[in-house]
């Protein structure tokens, strides 16, 4: 079997005869689903069903289910699980109490997603608020300096795993300090790698056994001018992999993001010649997608290896009892208002 080197999203609630022509034909690693996919738990159950009878294996299906503002499961259907900026807050009460929170806060999110058929969260984010830089991260950072951020990044971690989703760190090495929204523009971070080494990429280096990673579409100027994170051999090569010690599956942030230039192909081919293993496209537009499919490849080598690692971190689901967890939950965040 052969598989591309991309994850896709779709366009609607549904999937329309083109878009399953397409995907039978490219055969995706995986897909990502967004709020114009949802409309109800018995839809996106059905949804995720026929993604996966589409390329007729057990595909990975992304959400971004942060919590907070990025959340694509929302009221009243679904639970509004907290920013990481409380668990935050929390932890500057009592570390431990916020650990577990955001450990049980997690577990209730991966409950949520395997009820769809969703089974990889792209959260935690591990990036540092930075004080002055744009909001696009804000309060969905767990803290301003490494330590937090790593000790509630692993509980999110281990919540989402004990209940078979599979997360991914993101933005590594780290989105927390740029002054543009990358969706928008290509941030350029000037600082010296010493200090971004001590500050940024730390948290990374403490999660560096996620078994997924998305990277970040920022262009850090001491390290490599010329190319965003994505696409830059230097910052894969020699950061990602090597300082950081990341080597887990790697994949781009979005591809549509008006961070990056030149065509849908190129974007790709420059993504995974600088070594990247994934590719990311978000938005459902088909033309986009056929671009990016004559920039992918098959997953082979070491890059099949991390994919198949990835997968298995589905593989086990603890017993949990929701009702439980969200009643102890809420009573450990109820600190923050007494």
């Amino acid at each position: 079997m052969t598989i591309a080197s991309v994850i896709y999203g779709l366009a609607g609630t549904r999937l329309g005869p083109d878009e399953k022509a397409f995907f039978r034909d490219i055969d995706p690693w995986g897909f990502i689903l967004f709020a114009r996919n949802i409309d109800s738990i018995r839809q996106v159950s059905r949804l995720t069903l026929e993604l996966r009878d589409c390329v007729g294996r057990d595909v990975p299906i992304l959400i971004d289910q942060e919590g907070g503002r990025v959340a694509r499961l929302r009221p009243p259907t679904w639970r509004a699980a907290p920013a990481a900026e409380r668990f935050a807050d929390l932890w500057k009460i009592d570390e431990e109490m916020a650990i577990e929170a955001t450990r049980l806060n997690h577990r209730l999110l991966a409950h949520e997603l395997r009820t769809i058929g969703v089974d990889v969260d792209c959260a935690p984010v591990a990036d540092l608020r930075i004080e002055g830089a744009d909001d696009i991260i804000g309060d969905r950072a767990f803290g301003r300096t490494p330590e937090p951020i790593i000790h509630l990044g692993r509980a999110a971690m281990e919540g989402l795993m004990a209940g078979g989703v599979a997360p991914i760190i993101k933005h590594i090495p780290g989105h927390g300090r740029a002054l543009a929204d990358s969706h928008l523009e290509l941030p350029v971070v000037p600082e010296e790698h010493g200090l971004l080494s001590e500050t940024d990429f730390a948290p990374f280096k403490g999660l560096n056994d996620a078994p997924m990673a998305m990277t970040a579409h920022i262009v850090y100027a001491d390290i490599d001018s010329d190319h965003p994170a994505t696409q830059s051999a230097e910052l894969v090569g020699k950061v990602i992999r090597g300082e950081i010690g990341f080597d887990g599956l790697l994949m781009t942030d979005d591809l549509s993001m008006k961070a990056l230039t030149g065509t849908f192909r190129e974007r790709g081919e420059r993504s995974l010649g600088a070594g990247c293993d994934m590719l990311l496209h978000c938005n459902g537009e088909m033309g986009e997608m056929m671009a990016v499919a004559e920039g992918t490849t098959s997953l082979a080598g070491k890059a099949l290896e991390r994919a198949e690692a990835a997968e298995s971190a589905r593989d086990v689901i603890e017993d949990f009892d929701p009702v439980d967890a969200e009643s102890r939950l809420n009573s450990w965040l109820d600190r923050l208002s007494a």
